[in-house]
């Protein structure tokens, strides 16, 4: 059965300024305005948006989620080519996280250096901070 976007929003969890920026992006089709002046969505449509959402929660980006749209109404494809889709998300992440960690180790080093106390001026975090070469904002 159709339902409006008040309802689809209701049983999605989602706001309907959250549909209305789906379809801006092409991720769910804008339904016709029929004379009766409601727009109604197909049943589908609360599952696609609980399957955008559960992509974005595992780090999928909008641009990513389309492309995973477009594989799944494709034809020709199968399921390598979303598996092809995880790993490099995977990869991605494993990135990021290499990233944190380095970050994580450099702060841990100038915490450990830092005394806790006395001027601003000897401060071993803001001086380690401002050995790129530039000069610290006054």
């Amino acid at each position: 059965m159709e339902q409006t976007i008040g309802k689809v929003a209701k049983a999605a969890g989602v706001r309907i300024a959250t549909i209305r920026f789906y379809e801006r992006r092409g991720l769910i089709t804008q339904p016709c305005k029929p004379e009766s002046g409601y727009r109604t969505y197909p049943p589908d449509t609360v599952a696609r948006i609980r399957f955008i959402r559960q992509a974005q929660e595992t780090g999928f980006s909008l641009a990513e989620i389309g492309d995973l749209l477009a594989l799944h109404t494709d034809p020709d494809a199968d399921c390598g080519n979303v598996r092809e889709c995880a790993q490099a998300k995977r990869a991605e992440v494993e990135y990021k996280i290499g990233q944190l960690m380095r970050i994580r180790d450099a702060l841990d080093e100038m915490i450990a250096s830092c005394p806790g106390h006395g001027a601003l001026h000897e401060c071993t975090i803001l001086n380690a901070l401002g050995e790129s070469g530039e000069e610290a904002p006054e």
